[in-house]
């Protein structure tokens, strides 16, 4: 059977996360669907798998799965032919390639980027309403970066975990957080790239959510590294909302779609 890997955009405001759900809408299951026209297995239940599974209302740019189907196709005639079949849901495919067996897109993935958009001006967000997460007041950006470097390397993640996480360690390498800064209308907008083997339960919106609060001038930047040691979920900041949530992209010893990491 030929296994062919996926690049996946999608809007994740209408979706219950990236995981099939029997009862609730989902961007596997949207996928999955659309490949049932196409392909027998799918048609007989096949799944596809995921290098990341993004909660309800999280995004992607730069999602990767795969697919087992029953035949050849071309890699740009499936594409073309997936994307007719998920109209209207906001998932596109961006690009297939077929891939050799042994090609797994979530054990076979060496890193996982994520990018978190947070906007900071007075006036409603219109235009990216369910894209950004939006705070009132400007942030001061040097005392976030100063308390994000506490945070890179190996570490007990315990703090920025979800209570429900169902990792079997705490333990992660968070190899980058760069945090950039851009001039919108009336605002500023706020980007945190954030770049790891792979993230626990609710890693990247703990982490957001506390340097908000240092951002604000609530923590001074050495609380970051206090939250931390203190490997207790109560010394977390607020966990910040999922819509500014971007999967921006996953990294293979050697890129199945042949764009570089980005």
């Amino acid at each position: 059977m030929p296994r062919y890997a996926l690049l996946i955009e999608y809007d994740g405001s209408p979706f219950a996360g990236w995981q099939a759900q029997a009862d609730q809408p989902s961007v596997q299951g949207a996928i999955e669907s659309a490949l049932a026209r196409l392909d027998a297995g799918f048609a007989n239940g096949a799944r596809i798998a995921a290098a990341g599974r993004t909660d309800s209302g999280v995004h992607g740019t730069g999602q990767v799965a795969h697919a087992d189907l029953q035949r050849e196709w071309d890699p740009f005639r499936l594409s073309e032919a997936l994307n007719w079949h998920l109209k209207p849901a906001p998932v596109a495919v961006l690009a297939a390639v077929r891939v050799d067996d042994d090609f797994h897109a979530r054990f076979s993935a060496t890193e996982r980027r994520y990018v978190f958009r947070l906007i900071a001006r007075r006036a409603p967000v219109t235009h990216e309403r369910g894209r950004v997460w939006q705070v009132l007041n400007p942030l001061d950006i040097t005392a976030m970066r100063d308390g994000a470097a506490h945070l890179i390397g190996l570490h007990d993640f315990t703090t920025f975990r979800s209570t429900m996480c169902q990792s079997a360690s705490p333990v992660k390498t968070l190899d980058q957080i760069r945090i950039d800064e851009h001039e919108i209308p009336q605002g500023r907008e706020y980007r945190f790239h954030m770049r790891a083997r792979s993230f626990l339960h609710n890693q990247v919106r703990s982490i957001v959510g506390t340097l908000e609060r240092v951002g604000a001038g609530s923590w001074a930047p050495e609380r970051v590294a206090e939250a931390l040691a203190a490997k207790d979920r109560a010394a977390c900041g607020p966990v910040c909302p999922p819509q500014g949530l971007y999967l921006s992209g996953v990294g293979y010893p050697q890129d199945p779609f042949g764009i570089g990491r980005g």
